[in-house]
């Protein structure tokens, strides 16, 4: 079923910024965090500078992000420079990052190597398939469903690679396959407003 906003609410979301995990290309889930690279601190800069063109600044509008500290991190820079005090957000679980349990910080050789028929088993059906220890994309669909039927008032998020595929999934009414197989960029913002999800670049 395609999830979709009532009418006159719009959301914002964006990734947090580049990591060394990302530049390394390993797992990074829930118990692996590592810094902001210099790409990822100005990839934060860049969503504050869409944000200030389409809301302008000091926007009046509800401000939540994932816990991890990627993400948070990734707020601050956004909610800094639109001029807005660097601790007005709230956080919340249900916009953590899939949960990558025994294969957090290990790249995809490595986990392959670790569990070869789960891998080859996700890769072909990440909607189902957990990885050990961790979430699949329906359960990580549970969760951010139930995050997006409780907003009462336009908001900007900040989440990440997986959850913010598999939220855009939702709303274009993809399975699972076409889900995966969607981008996870970085440095610029989604807005939803309805079903429809639109990409706005720096």
């Amino acid at each position: 079923m395609r999830l979709e906003l009532p009418d006159g609410l719009t959301l914002y979301i964006a990734r947090h910024g580049q990591t060394e995990a990302n530049v390394q290309h390993r797992f990074q889930g829930w118990s692996r965090d590592t810094p902001l690279t210099p790409l990822g601190l100005q990839q934060a800069a860049d969503v504050a500078a869409i944000l200030r063109r389409d809301l302008g600044a000091a926007p009046a509008i509800q401000m939540i992000a994932s816990p991890l500290p990627r993400a948070r991190l990734t707020m601050e820079i956004v909610r800094d420079r639109l001029g807005l005090p660097l601790d007005g957000f709230a956080t919340d679980n249900r916009i953590k990052e899939i949960h990558l349990g025994a294969w957090d910080g290990l790249t995809d050789a490595e986990a392959r190597a670790q569990s070869p028929m789960r891998f080859d088993a996700r890769v072909a059906d990440k909607w189902n398939v957990r990885v050990p220890g961790g979430e699949n994309y329906a359960e990580v669909a549970a969760r951010v469903t139930d995050w997006v039927r409780e907003l009462k008032a336009d908001t900007f998020a900040v989440s990440h690679g997986a959850l913010t595929r598999i939220l855009r999934g939702l709303f274009a009414g993809l399975d699972g396959a076409a889900m995966s197989a969607l981008d996870e960029p970085q440095g610029v913002v989604f807005r939803v407003r309805g079903s429809q999800v639109v990409r706005l670049d720096p």
